[in-house]
């Protein structure tokens, strides 16, 4: 049973119901996490509500999310006693929010103050739109800014969405019509939602930088075992193949719970993915060992990438880091002659 402490928003008291919940799940958010919080607070728009739910924390998360909801009446904490993950942290903490639009905030990223108000916004003048979401730059873990936002990605149809899961804001109605977050894409349950939203309206994204995403070895990226991740991935790729072909894929998802640790591997985009986490986050990539060993990658662009960033990575991350920041920024500004800062940009799917 989930328990409850904390104010109500503004407003909560006259019977009314906020215009906005920001719900954010958490498991040891130490040591982000107030940061993460004090961005959320700061906002130029101020009448939320803000529920956090603790997913069983045991690194004092849980003792320092009351000490929020003592100091700021918005704030709502709900604790697990038990472990739910992604997926099921996810969808409880939206079910204990109360307000038709629904913004996600994770607990190791920073929101600039006009995140909710440009959002809100889109909301209210664009009824047909189900999800705005915003571009990121990228902040390690002492807060410096170590990768550039990239328009680029609005204008690249592709089935990756263009924003970060913290990024967003929904209207509750469309996320419960969809079924919310899927348990079986654990691990890439926010990409799967996406998906299933834009089948019941427009999902936009602002160009603007009104999100910070934390990279660091202690994110779910970084720290779970390749292994694991390469299966999820394997899957994943298998379900937005059936996606472009206009196909439901429940049923891929039933198959691979079926078979359990012999799903189809994707091991280029799981190495890419672990060795650009540990990149920005200020250290070597340390994928090489495991690109070069045998049946890792095959022989495609993707894994001749990946094998490139690794090598290079491990002889110079901080040339590597340097490069990319620098091809990032030139594509950016490329791009910034179709995508102006101000107007929702739509996610183009591929």
């Amino acid at each position: 049973m989930l328990s409850e402490e904390g104010g109500r928003a503004p407003g909560a008291g006259r019977g009314t119901t906020p215009e906005v919940s920001v719900v954010m799940p958490v498991r040891n958010g130490r040591p982000f996490l107030d940061e993460s919080v004090r961005s959320i607070l700061a906002q130029t728009f101020q009448d939320f509500e803000f529920v956090i739910l603790d997913d069983a924390s045991d690194d004092g998360t849980a003792e320092d999310l009351r000490g929020w909801a003592r100091r700021d009446a918005r704030i709502r904490v709900v604790e697990s006693p038990r472990r739910l993950g992604l997926s099921g942290s996810s969808n409880a903490v939206v079910r204990a929010a109360r307000a038709p639009l629904v913004a996600r905030m994770d607990a190791d990223d920073v929101a600039q103050p006009e995140r909710l108000a440009r959002q809100l916004g889109v909301m209210r003048a664009r009824p047909d739109v189900v999800l705005v979401g915003s571009l990121s730059e990228g902040i390690d873990a002492a807060g410096r800014r170590v990768r550039p936002r990239d328009r680029w990605r609005l204008v690249r149809a592709s089935l990756y969405p263009p924003f970060a899961h913290g990024s967003v804001m929904f209207r509750r109605a469309a996320f419960e019509e969809v079924g919310g977050y899927h348990e079986e894409c654990a691990g890439w349950e926010d990409q799967d939602l996406f998906l299933r939203l834009t089948r019941k309206g427009r999902v936009v994204v602002l160009p603007e930088t009104l999100h910070l995403y934390r990279y660091h070895v202690g994110n779910s990226t970084g720290s779970s075992p390749v292994e694991y991740r390469a299966r999820l991935y394997g899957v994943r790729e298998q379900c937005f193949e059936a996606f472009r072909r206009g196909r439901d894929y429940a049923g891929l998802l039933a198959e691979a719970a079926a078979r359990n640790g012999d799903a189809p591997r994707a091991t280029a985009v799981t190495l890419y993915q672990t060795g650009a986490m540990r990149l920005w986050a200020g250290h070597p990539p340390d994928i090489l060992g495991e690109a070069l060993r045998p049946g890792a990658l095959r022989l495609d662009m993707r894994s001749l990438l990946t094998l490139a960033i690794a090598a290079w990575g491990r002889l110079s991350p901080s040339t590597l880091r340097l490069s990319l920041r620098s091809f990032i920024r030139a594509r950016d500004l490329i791009a910034g002659r179709r995508v102006k800062d101000g107007s929702p940009f739509e996610w183009r799917l591929k």
